[in-house]
């Protein structure tokens, strides 16, 4: 008896880390591509928040009025939505040179903002929140034991796991656009004497970046919940900024990285569930405190890109 609920409950473990892991993926690959150029972008939170809302919004109103694929309708606009936030950053850090830290915590105000207002001047004022019919799961393993319940997820994380992050690896390492991208990173004067745009990579990074962090968000809001709310996004984009250290700006070492927060976030939640001898604030902070303590060692001597938070100007 105790071996099977012991069974059932790593089964339960493992399928919820796989769905917790999957906006972390989206966001942390996302934000690799952008610092890989050079560029730190800390709008990844505001970004993610604004996809989130944006995907729901377009979603919710697409679903009222009959539109089919109004799902996939909704995460085409979240990911415009990453791609304008990203576009302001390029603006901002690219072509005007301003600090990074600045540009990158102003755009997480803005986009914060405006989803928050733009949430009441869409659905108004209620009690109850909006919700969509979210994306189903699909169980290629069917009722199979072990195997069904732990491969039941949602086609954006097996779109994470088995096309964003091999697809992400072999752009930056094997194609010239991705030797670009870190040749941008490390050493913009020699790229650009090497005969490539600088400014144009760098933009076309944020912009690829913007879109896989609105991804991430809007799998939170049309897919896990169905549903926005003000704390959907629970500093996730900050977590990504870690594991992009943690992963040393590595789209497979990111994958691992996201595997174990999103473990620790799914173990905490089941131990708040059996009831286990913690104060639950504890255990909400435990996630956090694992990924500081895993940064804390992976991160130490890491090779940060050479021109990395520098900007570039022609001579």
């Amino acid at each position: 008896m105790e071996n099977a609920l012991l069974l059932t409950f790593l089964v339960g473990l493992i399928a919820a880390t796989l769905r917790v892991a999957t906006p972390l993926i989206y966001g942390a690959i996302g934000e690799i591509f952008t610092e890989r150029a050079g560029v730190l972008n800390l709008g990844i939170e505001g970004t993610m928040f604004l996809g989130a809302f944006v995907g729901f919004a377009v979603a919710a109103k697409a679903e009222t009025a009959g539109v089919a694929g109004y799902l996939w309708l909704g995460l085409a606009a979240a990911m415009l939505a990453g791609v304008l936030m990203a576009l302001l950053m390029a603006l901002l850090t690219v072509t005007l040179g301003l600090n990074q830290h600045v540009s990158g915590l102003g755009i997480t105000l803005l986009a914060t903002a405006l989803s928050l207002f733009g949430f009441r001047l869409v659905f108004g004022e209620s009690a109850v929140l909006p919700s969509v019919d979210p994306f189903p799961q699909v169980a290629p393993f069917g009722a199979t034991p072990i195997l069904g319940p732990i491969f039941t997820q949602y086609l954006l994380t097996y779109i994470a796991f088995l096309v964003i992050t091999p697809l992400g690896w072999w752009v930056l390492y094997r194609t010239n656009f991705g030797l670009a991208i870190r040749s941008v990173g490390e050493n913009p004067e020699a790229a650009d004497a090497a005969g490539i745009n600088v400014f144009r990579i760098r933009y076309t990074a944020l912009m690829i970046g913007g879109a896989l962090m609105a991804v991430g968000g809007a799998f939170l809001s049309l897919a896990q919940l169905g549903a926005f709310s003000p704390g959907i996004i629970a500093g996730r984009g900050w977590v990504c900024i870690a594991l992009v250290i943690f992963a040393r700006w590595d789209p497979l070492r990111g994958l691992l990285g996201a595997l174990l927060f999103g473990g620790v976030f799914a173990l905490q939640l089941r131990l708040q569930t059996i009831g286990f001898a913690l104060p639950y604030e504890v255990l909400l902070a435990l996630p956090y405190l694992v990924t500081i303590a895993a940064l804390a060692i992976a991160g130490r001597n890491a090779a940060y890109p050479g021109a990395y938070l520098k900007p570039y100007r022609r001579e």
